[in-house]
């Protein structure tokens, strides 16, 4: 059994949930995400005591919750009724702690965030229906916003989630192009981005242009979330990521500032057979890769490539009204590309 961390309204007590003290500083949002991380945990009330301590465990080491605070952000901004704002982004953050369940088995990692993963600690099947488990919940919450149209995104977004998955393991590893990687970020990280943003608008009931910019912030703030993610992933600690430095190229992921490196050192010895997607085996080998991607400009590439895509997202809601909750979405876009390297 899990040994459960200390929380403080719903933050872990080791700082690492800094976003809403940090960004999110109306008083409104916070006490709202504390009735998210409640309706949450209430989910698995009433089920195996053992089902019920993991499933607090995972919320408790749940993240900054960025997704939920976008969710209630929005709805804060497009007066939309506030209970059904609660549920979605209780839906969706469930969506996205089960997806991260069902990840950690299938990469076979041991810590997230710092803490051991639950298949760490029990077997496949319970780990896998564990996840199953919560995306059950998120579904069942998601109908409970009484939207057809937020059920079929919702629906459309875990389809998307799934199938890159698939799509990353069988595809060949060691071998990318930019619009491969492009099109894996959106399914791993982006899409659900997207997801938020667009259903909050819809419980905000915008037109169509204006729940299009929405759902265009969402998608590209996602994208500089997982570029940056990839970037932190070379030049991160173990500390602060919360698991093992390097472990894309380990698993043969291609990402952003590999992908750099490349185009500006085609010759590298260490990248021979990688367009064949001959991954390097070599313990030495790997060390010396993540050495000299996190000395290259590689790094400042990836980041500007974050940049671009922040800098939209802020320019897809410049036209919406001045308010708190505008300027904090603005902050999140800014905080995404800025998180400690």
């Amino acid at each position: 059994m899990f040994k459960k961390p200390q929380i403080v309204h719903g933050e872990c007590l080791d700082g690492k949930n800094d976003l809403i003290t940090s960004i999110t500083t109306l008083p409104q949002i916070q006490n709202r995400l504390i009735e998210v991380e409640k309706l949450m945990s209430a989910q698995a009330d009433g089920y195996d005591p053992a089902l019920k301590a993991a499933f607090d465990v995972l919320l408790a080491t749940g993240g900054k919750r960025i997704r939920p605070t976008i969710i209630l952000l929005i709805g804060a901004m497009l007066d939309a009724e506030n209970t059904a704002t609660t549920i979605l982004a209780a839906s969706i953050e469930l969506l996205h702690t089960a997806t991260l369940v069902h990840d950690d088995l299938i990469d076979g990692a041991f810590l997230r965030r710092g803490v051991p993963t639950l298949n760490s600690q029990w077997s496949p099947a319970a780990t896998v229906l564990t996840g199953d488990f919560m995306f059950s919940c998120a579904a069942h919450l998601v109908a409970q916003t009484n939207s057809n149209e937020i059920v079929r995104i919702f629906s459309k977004t875990l389809i998307t989630i799934v199938d890159g998955e698939i799509n990353q393991l069988f595809s060949s590893k060691c071998n990318l192009t930019r619009k491969d990687y492009y099109q894996r970020i959106y399914a791993k990280t982006a899409s659900l981005f997207e997801t938020s943003a667009t259903t909050a608008a819809i419980l905000g009931g915008l037109k169509a242009g204006q729940k299009e910019s929405l759902r265009q912030f969402g998608y590209n703030l996602g994208m500089a979330f997982q570029i940056v993610d990839d970037v932190l992933d070379y030049v991160g600690s173990e500390e602060s990521i919360g698991k093992p430095v390097g472990g894309d190229l380990r698993q043969g992921l291609i990402t952003a500032p590999i992908l750099f490196y490349l185009e500006n050192h085609p010759d590298d010895p260490d990248f021979v057979g990688y367009p064949e997607g001959k991954c390097p085996k070599d313990e030495a080998k790997i060390a010396r890769i993540i050495a000299k991607i996190a000395k290259s400009e590689s790094i400042r590439l990836s980041l500007d490539e974050a940049n671009r895509f922040s800098d939209a997202a802020k320019e897809n809601i410049a036209s919406f009204p001045a308010s708190p909750e505008k300027d904090a979405l603005l902050d999140i876009a800014d905080f995404i590309v800025n998180r400690k390297l």
